[in-house]
């Protein structure tokens, strides 16, 4: 009779185990390198929505999810590779991330498409990456570039921007929106004197800025990163007197770069992914409520990718790699019940009723047909030494 005793708790301890472990989710972001400035509240974003499916007490009859970091650099595809490996190795059910394009489509491509690992990246913006061969493993939250450098290119027709020199950072992203906006400037009649690639991790872009100024141009757009290159290629610019306004791409768009430059800029202006939209409004309160800045790139998208992992594992009624790749178009397109930030036990309770949800979410979130986001963009000014946003696009 006691080991029949011991041997009914040992199975009752499994079982609790069993049913209430933490399910692991990765993030993989550029915590160092050259948009370090911009990844913690993205993370932030992330672990917020984490923590909300698993406070519901709803997530899989109760179940609890465990963030893991690691370290994507944004630019060493082989150290990001390394990193995503690390966290498969621990059992993630999927991924936040990766950030930048380049690192983002070896991840893809080695790693989390051969495991069969859903990646969900809300910045990761090369058009390459809508060609894919995925099956069905990796989604973005962020829109293509394929339109968003037309975006960027309107803008710069609305601002009279006759002439214009471009630099882009010499990788996979800068690359691809760079020759999507020489074309589409080009088509509106402007004259683009340059396009010059510039290295990232150097000291000194005093000769690269010689490039731009002797092309001349009403301005530079600077296709890059505001922890780096871009950065150093503004300074460059400055110091020389070369350029004072700067048409500024997503990846160069953030405090870090006003807090270096200041008013220095305020004749400055860009575009980023972003919405004006319900589910902005609502997301920068329940942001503000956790201590964090929504106004940052990418935040919303961050938000966005944790929670359309856990809404598909909800929809599939597991946290099998397999059935949240299965789950995630149908929670982001509908039809059904529209889901924004704070809504979470909402949408898993009545998903676990068999009833289907619609995530718009901080960005409005809706998929094409490949699981990118269609995505709408904000006109970004610098008004007084700081980043404002002119209107959605």
């Amino acid at each position: 009779m006691k080991k029949l005793f011991i041997a009914a708790i040992m199975s009752l301890s499994l079982l609790s185990t069993s049913t209430f472990a933490e399910i692991k989710m990765g993030i993989i972001l550029g915590f160092t390198g050259p948009i370090e400035s911009l990844t913690p509240a993205m993370a932030a974003s992330a672990e917020l929505a984490f923590k909300e499916a698993s406070d519901s007490g709803s997530l899989l009859g109760g179940e609890t999810i465990k963030p893991l970091r690691a370290d994507s650099t944004c630019v060493d595809s082989a150290a990001a590779t390394t990193a995503a490996e690390g966290l498969i190795s621990q059992g993630v059910a999927a991924i936040m991330g990766a950030d930048c394009s380049g690192v983002t489509g070896a991840i893809a491509s080695n790693v989390a498409v051969p495991k069969g690992v859903v990646m969900i990246s809300p910045s990761a913006t090369s058009p390459g990456l809508t060609t894919l061969d995925d099956k069905g493993f990796f989604f973005r939250t962020a829109p293509s570039d394929a339109r968003g450098g037309q975006i960027l290119a309107d803008i710069t027709k609305d601002r009279g921007i006759t002439s214009v020199a471009i630099t882009y950072t010499n990788n996979d992203y800068g690359k691809g929106l760079a020759d999507v906006y020489t074309a589409a400037v080009k088509a509106h009649g402007i004259k683009v004197t340059t396009v010059a690639a510039h290295e990232d991790g150097k000291a000194d872009y005093s000769s690269e800025v010689g490039v731009l100024a002797s092309a001349g141009g009403d301005a530079v757009a600077v296709i890059g990163y505001l922890d780096q290159g871009g950065k150093g290629i503004i300074q460059g610019s400055l110091d020389s007197g070369a350029f004072d306004k700067f048409i500024l791409s997503d990846g160069m768009i953030g405090d870090a770069l006003t807090d270096t430059f200041g008013k220095s800029l305020n004749k400055s202006f860009g575009s980023l992914p972003g919405s004006t939209g319900k589910g902005a409004g609502v997301f920068k309160k329940v942001g503000k409520a956790a201590g964090i800045d929504s106004s940052g790139p990418y935040t919303g998208e961050s938000y966005d990718a944790a929670a359309l992992i856990v809404l598909a594992m909800q929809a599939g009624n597991s946290a099998d790699r397999g059935s949240i790749a299965k789950n995630v178009m149908a929670v982001a397109n509908g039809p059904g019940t529209k889901i924004y930030p704070g809504q979470l036990k909402k949408a898993l309770d009545l998903l676990a009723k068999g009833k289907a949800v619609d995530y718009e979410g901080a960005t409005g979130v809706t998929f094409t047909d490949v699981g990118e986001a269609v995505g709408s963009f904000l006109e970004k000014e610098v008004k007084g030494g700081k980043f404002k946003t002119k209107t959605q696009r």
